[in-house]
């Protein structure tokens, strides 16, 4: 029997997860990673731990599908996009790796954004830099951590970091590659790139480029002892977590937006042609000729886990001590909360937003008679409005006719539903549960001759999907909602600014 291995690393989950060659999921495994914040807007973890985490996420979930690990024809891996995790010249981790969640670079990107940088780095490079983009976070290290930067050997992401652990070898995939220094139009890297970002020294610390679904090394005598692999498994390049989530959906491709509701918003359109526009990243797609076009945010359900931890922690701990979901619990306060009129608003922005770096979160038209399930209709409908901002824009320069849902909160009817009311279009919820790591297993069975390439899905997905029509009058009620929180959202910026000034001093 053939199967196949997707490794997926998140900001706090990695998961292993396995599969059969027809993409029936065998088994998943998942450890907690630490992350550590040692100062305001850092957001790190160690690089070996996460390595620990995932190999022994990898035993268990071979022991879980009741398969031997011969049964696994290939791995490949992906994982959370930007930040950065550096080697040294002797190939050994250089400093905690830092996540895309990180945030130190604020002011460095706040001065390059006044000057003529940012209008160049979006004709080259497809995309304007954030502030957890390799570009700032490189120029960070340099300006603050000069002897870390004089040191480093080799600039990886969080899954070319993974690859290595198995296999020793120093690589990265098309869609990875383009994050930062990549030209959009040859889709290679362009030493004019690090160039403008003062990183011309880096050239040499930059990994080769593979296709995703290309073998790029096999499984060590080390990686096998640690994780219960085979030695010698073969190993594909693997792939950027935006992307990896749309291919394991099927909305890799032309005339779909594919939209995943996790920690990011994150929202894609994949074109035959580059278009550049400050409101989207212009990246590489997996095939070469094509390209993915990522509108995103840091504000998506991450908001409703952190309205979950502070307002219903007790619900929470019954529900788990019931068997029962959280989710289930609630439902029957949210679809109170949705029948009944409200004032009451969210912007979804409590670690950051479209709408540049000085943004917070708030409730707005709140009253003393409104209850924990007109919050959380907020919350949602603050979710799904932030997700519309970056659909229109994408609307204004791509054609397509339907969205493609994945991310936790896909798993709720009602949530699908809110997706197709507020975007008044037609949103398909696949039956895959774990989009990404399948989006990583299709390149490691393309890498071995099973899949003609990693967009050859073998599923029917017509079979396992869900497709949620906007209800007519609902769309006009969010519609109108919807022009309502933008406003609020303009109305609130001169004040963004000031709000984080109060707080300068400390992480309060």
């Amino acid at each position: 029997m053939a199967s196949l291995l997707g490794i997926d690393n998140g900001l706090t989950v990695t998961k292993a997860v396995i599969f059969d060659a027809d993409g029936t999921q065998l088994a998943v495994a998942r450890r907690r990673v630490p992350q550590s914040m040692p100062r305001p807007r850092w957001v790190e973890r160690d690089p070996a731990g996460l390595w620990r985490a995932t190999a022994e996420a990898i035993r268990e979930a071979i022991a879980l599908s009741g398969r031997p690990a011969a049964d696994i024809r290939a791995v490949a891996a992906t994982a959370h996009g930007d930040g950065v995790y550096l080697l040294d010249r002797d190939k050994r981790p250089l400093r905690p790796g830092i996540l895309s969640l990180d945030s130190r670079a604020l002011d460095l990107v706040a001065r390059w954004r006044k000057d003529a940088l940012f209008a160049e780095a979006l004709a080259l490079t497809g995309q304007t830099p954030h502030v957890s983009a390799p570009s700032a976070l490189l120029a960070w290290i340099k300006a603050e951590e000069p002897e870390t930067y004089a040191r480093i050997g080799h600039i990886l992401a969080c899954k070319d970091w993974l690859r290595f652990c198995l296999t020793g070898e120093v690589a990265t995939d098309r869609t990875e590659a383009s994050t930062s220094f990549t030209d959009v139009a040859t889709q290679l890297y362009s030493p004019r790139a690090l160039e403008l970002f003062g990183l011309t020294d880096l050239n040499q610390a930059l990994p080769p480029i593979f296709g995703s679904g290309e073998i790029v090394g096999a499984v060590t005598r080390e990686a096998a002892e640690a994780s219960g692999l085979n030695e010698g498994t073969p190993v594909a390049c693997g792939l950027h977590d935006v992307t990896a989530s749309t291919l394991g959906i099927g909305a890799h491709r032309t005339g779909v937006v594919g939209i995943v509701a996790g920690t990011y918003s994150i929202n894609e359109v994949v074109s035959e042609a580059p278009r550049t526009d400050p409101r989207w990243f212009c990246r590489n797609a997996i095939e070469p000729g094509r390209w993915n076009n990522m509108a995103i945010s840091p504000a998506s359900t991450a908001n409703y886990d952190w309205f979950l931890d502070r307002l219903c922690e007790r619900d929470q701990r019954a529900a788990i001590e019931a068997g029962q979901s959280i989710h289930v619990v609630l439902a029957e306060e949210m679809k109170a909360a949705f029948d009944r009129s409200s004032t009451l608003f969210f912007h979804p922005y409590l670690f950051g937003s479209p709408h540049g770096e000085a943004s917070s979160a708030s409730f707005l038209g709140l009253h003393g008679w409104h209850d924990r399930g007109d919050m959380l209709r907020a919350v949602l409908e603050g979710i799904a409005f932030n997700h519309r901002v970056h659909v229109d824009a994408l609307r204004d320069g791509f054609p397509f006719d339907r969205a493609m849902l994945t991310g936790g909160g896909s798993r709720n009817p009602a949530f699908a539903q809110l997706f197709a009311d507020v975007l008044a279009m037609p949103v398909a919820v696949p039956g895959t549960e774990e989009a990404a790591a399948f989006g990583a297993a299709l390149c490691a069975g393309a890498g071995v001759g099973l899949y003609a390439s990693p967009l050859a899905d073998p599923r029917d997905l017509s079979s396992v999907t869900r497709l949620f029509e906007p209800n007519a009058a609902r769309a006009s009620e969010m519609n109108e909602r919807y022009a309502l929180f933008n406003r609020l959202a303009e109305a609130m910026k001169p004040y963004w600014a000031e709000l984080e000034a109060i707080g300068s001093g400390g992480q309060g």
